[in-house]
């Protein structure tokens, strides 16, 4: 990470335009020259419930963290498709690294962005910024007091905790207001209890807050979309946000299982009578391809178009959100579709120990994210045919519009 270039006002000259970074290529060329290492140490992650130092290393020197970040404190500040893009590339090194990746750039970038100049100069000045992680869908209480909120609570899925510095975290006030709080790990007690089918090593931890202080100035509005530093990106707010990392952990994690599968099928097809000689396997794999690619190609074209759309200064239309989301659905359940026909195909070498059998306990993990959810496509399907006229999205739900006065 780089030392602040603390500009507080640049950012006016910035907005409603997109930036897109000149420096995306040479991160492709910097993924690739970390990849043995990430690969490698796959398995490792799996059993150790945590990334490995030589990893963690590996995507500190290439600057991974910084892809969220906006550039006038000294990140990177990738477009959303740049973004997707990276982290499609960690995932297919590594399933539980690309979501860990995804969490801490995002969480870390978005605090710069929303946050005032009192606290990104606080956080963003050394020559190494703090990384954070947290929740922000569930919330905790937050009590108004002088200058500041005193903050309690319990929270779940604090993903990339072991990397994290700060934490963001979501609780109500007393006025029922949703607001993101991020103050110090130090300040939380963290529970080490991710015993979890799959992405074990991305410590995505519980923890409590009991009566902690913060200042107004680590506090913002959950629903913004006004960034005080940064781009246009930073305009789509949190939700949208997080869609641009899962849909890149899933592209990427359809990706890899078609590569084990294509390596594992030049070693069965060897043997007389395996399924990988027969025509319906050639199909189910033709299928997967397209399936994939086609996923992959709904999301790039609506996020292009959501890039044009802001880049503009306007916001996104609640059909462009709806679409958004549904992209995301898309491709996080083509990717499980794809798992599961290399899961048909492999046989039982997905049931030993190995890279197969991890990324299908990781798929299935990912899946449950709140939002790849059965409502959140529901509500998508609705808005899409045109019977939830006047509604809006709120995060993961469509909302009546307030009637205008």
């Amino acid at each position: 990470m780089t030392a602040v270039a603390h500009a507080p006002s640049e950012h006016l000259d910035r907005r409603g335009r997109l930036h897109v970074s000149d420096r995306f290529d040479e991160m492709m060329a910097r993924l690739d020259s970390i990849e043995e290492t990430v690969r490698a140490n796959g398995a490792q992650h799996d059993i150790e419930g945590r990334l490995a130092p030589s990893t963690i290393e590996a995507l500190k020197s290439a600057r991974v963290f910084d892809i969220g970040v906006p550039v006038e404190v000294g990140g990177l500040e990738f477009s959303p498709r740049q973004v997707v893009a990276v982290i499609e590339r960690i995932t297919e090194m590594d399933a539980a690294t690309g979501w860990v990746v995804m969490v801490l750039q995002m969480i870390t970038g978005t605090t710069a962005a929303y946050l005032g100049d009192e606290a990104t100069r606080e956080l963003f000045s050394g020559s190494d910024y703090p990384l954070m992680a947290g929740q922000g869908t569930k919330f905790g209480q937050a009590r108004k007091v002088e200058g500041g909120y005193r903050l309690s609570g319990q929270w779940h899925f604090a993903s990339g905790s072991q990397l994290a510095d700060m934490i963001h975290t979501a609780a109500v006030d007393e006025m029922g207001r949703p607001l993101i709080f991020t103050l110090p790990k130090s300040e939380c007690t963290m529970v080490d209890n991710w015993d979890v089918m799959g992405l074990r090593a991305t410590s995505s931890d519980d923890y409590t807050v009991e009566d902690v202080f913060v200042p107004d100035a680590y506090v913002y509005e959950v629903t913004t979309k006004t960034p005080l530093h940064g781009g246009a990106i930073y305009e789509v707010g949190l939700a949208n946000m997080s869609g641009i990392q899962h849909g890149g952990w899933a592209l990427g994690m359809g990706k890899r299982l078609l590569e084990e599968m294509r390596k594992l099928a030049k070693v069965k097809s060897q043997r007389a009578g395996d399924g990988t000689t027969t025509d319906q396997f050639y199909a189910e794999y033709a299928q997967a391809e397209a399936k994939l690619r086609g996923a992959r190609a709904f999301l790039m074209q609506t996020w292009a178009d959501n890039e044009e759309t802001i880049n503009r200064g306007e916001p996104l239309s609640t059909h462009q959100e709806s679409l958004t989301r549904l992209s995301l659905n898309n491709a996080t359940w083509t990717a499980h579709d794809v798992c599961m026909t290399v899961y048909k195909w492999a046989g039982t070498t997905a049931l030993r120990e190995g890279d197969l059998q991890r990324y299908f306990r990781d798929m299935h993990a990912g899946t449950q994210h709140m939002s790849s959810g059965p409502g959140v496509l529901q509500q998508c399907g609705r808005q899409l045919a045109g019977l939830a006229e006047g509604s809006r999205w709120v995060f993961f739900s469509l909302v009546e519009s307030a009637p205008t006065q």
